[in-house]
């Protein structure tokens, strides 16, 4: 499975390098702009991805759900760096046959900052790094909402426009994740590519991927089918937006799990309201 996943990685990044971008993952904020993304998710999944990657129903009619709350937040302290905040409030429940366990409260936070290294006709090319911290649960609740322990993230992004050919941008990114405590390290990787249909109408999708490192401790299942150990995970966003104004926009959002490892296969839907800097 995992070499199918490589090979697949591989030929996804060769295409939408080739393509190119306006705003996306790689560029950074002007000074003392910002960008601010409200959203309510709803996750869902009955499903799990078993240890040789075969999609199987979730032991004893299991059914988890996420329903969230995020808000992601960027900031150019300089034309170069630009700042990142992410959180959620999350309502979980475990429902099976067995029992129903829920689980609510802030989850993690996410702290970054993005710099850029490179803006020419050949694309701009930056460097991210990112800090998780755990939330204010507890990792021993009957249903946690995160792992509970601090990530460190570095990560190399790149992309490119299209314009004027096409009012269109590709976006590729591979980064190393490093987890305290029990749970694996990860090598991160996103492929995405999105494309202006009107001067208000546009349209994204993005392969956002983890592959296990495989070297964490092997513990079993914490209560949360999504915070297991040593797991791969490939989701597809697919992702319609409308400009309200130059400044207001609204999107909507559906995100399928494709492949995987030791962990729920899901699927998220997602509505958001987003401000930036006109």
């Amino acid at each position: 499975m995992k070499k199918l996943v490589q090979r697949s990685l591989v030929v996804m990044l060769l295409i939408t390098a080739s393509a190119t971008a306006s705003f996306a993952g790689a560029w950074t904020a002007p000074k003392n702009t910002f960008y601010e993304k409200l959203a309510f998710n709803f996750y869902y999944s009955n499903e799990t991805f078993d240890k040789s990657g075969k999609r199987v129903d979730t032991a004893n009619n299991g059914k988890f759900t996420d329903y969230n709350i995020s808000n992601y937040f960027e900031y150019g302290l300089t034309d170069d760096l630009t700042v990142i905040n992410a959180l959620a409030y999350k309502w979980l429940e475990d429902d099976n046959n067995l029992r129903r366990t829920k689980g609510y409260g802030l989850g993690d936070v996410d702290l970054g900052l993005r710099y850029k290294l490179m803006d020419n006709t050949i694309g701009i090319l930056s460097t991210q790094a990112l800090v998780k911290i755990p939330g204010p649960y507890d990792r021993n609740d009957p249903l946690p909402l995160g792992n509970g322990q601090f990530d460190g993230e570095l990560r190399l992004l790149y992309g490119r426009s299209l314009y004027p050919l096409l009012p269109a941008y590709g976006n590729v990114e591979i980064g190393y994740r490093w987890r305290a405590g029990d749970p694996s390290d990860e090598l991160r990787y996103l492929v995405e590519f999105g494309v202006d249909v009107t001067k208000a109408l546009y349209g994204r999708l993005k392969l956002d991927g983890i592959y296990s490192i495989d070297n964490g401790n092997k513990f079993g299942n914490d209560g949360n089918p999504t915070t297991t150990n040593n797991f791969d995970l490939g989701k597809l966003d697919i992702t319609v937006g409308y400009k309200i104004t130059p400044a207001w926009g609204l999107e909507a959002s559906c995100t399928p799990a494709l492949y995987g490892q030791n962990t729920a296969a899901g699927v998220t839907y997602s509505l958001a309201l987003f401000y930036k800097t006109p």
